[in-house]
């Protein structure tokens, strides 16, 4: 099996494990004398059936990631950069809109607002960093359609 076949195998293991929590909260209780539409132990035996099968999906997944080499990096290496430029990308964005927003003034006499930046220097370092994130997303794409899980 590719290490991407199983990324997906695993979000539909998280799925259905959410669904399934969805189904336990639904027949949590019921009036008396009635019956719940699904019986709980059985969906808790399901449930543990599928953390079981996620664990080991997760656990194959963190191996293979752990020794899978491009370039001198681990899978586990790119995913992490990966993470921390979108995360930085985001916080950077939100920086520019607050940094770029124009506050109108209705007189002189009103006190004016100016950025503490330059927004174009910013913005350079924000698509510099975009462009890194698309190369580094590509590779991990690259790698989880190429690399047998182990």
């Amino acid at each position: 099996m590719k290490l991407a076949t199983a990324l997906s195998e695993r979000a539909d293991l998280q799925r259905r494990i959410a669904e399934l929590g969805t189904r336990l909260n639904n027949n949590a209780k019921v009036q008396e004398g009635e019956k719940p539409s699904e019986d709980p132990a059985a969906l808790l035996e399901e449930l543990n059936r599928d953390f079981a099968l996620l664990e080991q999906l997760i656990a194959r997944i963190n191996h293979t990631n752990n020794v899978t080499e491009w370039e001198g990096k681990t899978l586990t290496d790119y995913i992490a950069r990966r993470d921390c430029i979108k995360q930085k990308i985001s916080l950077m964005r939100s920086f520019l809109d607050c940094s770029s927003a124009k506050v109108n003034r209705y007189s002189k006499t009103e006190i004016k607002i100016i950025s503490t930046i330059d927004v174009a220097e910013i913005q350079k370092e924000v698509d510099a960093l975009s462009k890194e994130l698309r190369i580094t997303d590509e590779t991990i794409q690259q790698l989880n359609w190429t690399t047998d899980l182990i």
